[in-house]
């Protein structure tokens, strides 16, 4: 392949397309091409490189060890090009007709996605967000094929091979519902420990986390009775229960009503919270302006 003349750079794309999504369907919904286009052009490209590239398999095809190859070389030569193209093309907020896509939590929607909405809605009328589920099984996947845009998380949970940015360090408040009996007085470790608790587990049905890990240290454990994958729902049970909670302090920022806000009596580490997002918009104005947007959302 020495000789460049009448290659075809669209067939560069669906190449990375079909070695992200694996499936013929799937990748000519997302370049917007019937499926049988799609074929011709895979057909094309195994005669372009004397190689099957995908083979046959359940529930779609699988890269042979050249595809697998090519796929890294590819991505970067097509980011090169989008370099050069989006050079050309300035981004306009106010006339923008843009869909976004970001993979957030109901902790994030909260925290990050509900103090941008405001000045976005307003700086770009047009643009429309959807938000998807952040699991991590599913969505650094979706940012390779470009499914997704943005995803907003724990940077201790974030791959190296994605670019990322911090947002902000948070840390956890202990949360009780007003008139709690425990909290007539100063609360105790031994107290503490006493109470009956709630926490979140992101992939459902755990009943331990940095809390028990912390106190298991000091030769201490404490008794967790309600686990679940919502943030937003441990507010409204603790204000309605004698259970509670160590939460993010971001969360409870706009919702204090009905519930006491202390330190917990043992150091519980925060985390990062930040944003993640792969090379192929990387450079891309409209992506770029986003994420300033969410920069700004956050530390005003």
């Amino acid at each position: 392949m020495n000789n460049l003349r009448g290659v075809d750079l669209n067939l560069l794309v669906t190449l990375e397309t079909l070695l992200t999504e694996r499936n013929v369907t799937r990748a000519a919904q997302r370049l917007h091409l019937s499926q049988p286009s799609v074929s011709v052009q895979l057909r094309k490209l195994r005669e372009m490189f004397s190689d099957p590239l995908l083979s046959p398999a359940a529930g779609g095809m699988i890269p042979t060890a050249r595809g697998k190859a090519l796929l890294p070389a590819v991505q970067a030569a097509l980011g090169e090009v989008r370099k050069v193209l989006n050079k050309s093309r300035a981004f306009d907020p106010k006339q923008a007709n843009v869909l976004w896509q970001i993979a957030a939590a109901d902790y994030a929607e909260q925290a990050i996605l509900l103090p941008l909405l405001p000045s976005l809605r307003q700086a770009a009328p047009l643009s429309r967000i959807a938000v998807h589920q952040a699991s991590h099984t599913r969505m650094f996947k979706q940012l390779e094929s470009g499914a997704l845009d943005i995803a907003l998380l724990a940077m201790d949970a974030a791959p190296e091979h994605l670019h990322r940015q911090m947002l902000y360090k948070e840390r956890y408040v202990l949360i009780a519902r007003k008139q709690h009996p425990a909290f007539k007085r100063k609360l105790t470790l031994d107290r503490f420990c006493e109470l009956d608790h709630m926490l979140v587990s992101p992939d459902g049905g755990g009943f331990r986390g940095g809390t028990d890990t912390a106190l298991e240290s000091r030769g201490r454990k404490r008794r967790v009775v309600l686990s679940t994958q919502h943030f937003l729902f441990v507010p409204e049970v603790v204000a309605q229960s004698d259970l509670v909670a160590l939460i993010p302090a971001r969360l409870i920022q706009q919702r204090t009503e009905g519930l006491l806000i202390v330190s917990p009596p043992i150091d519980v580490p925060g985390y990062e919270m930040g944003m993640v997002w792969h090379e192929r918009s990387h450079v891309d104005p409209a992506q770029r302006w986003l994420r300033e947007q969410i920069v700004r959302a956050v530390r005003t």
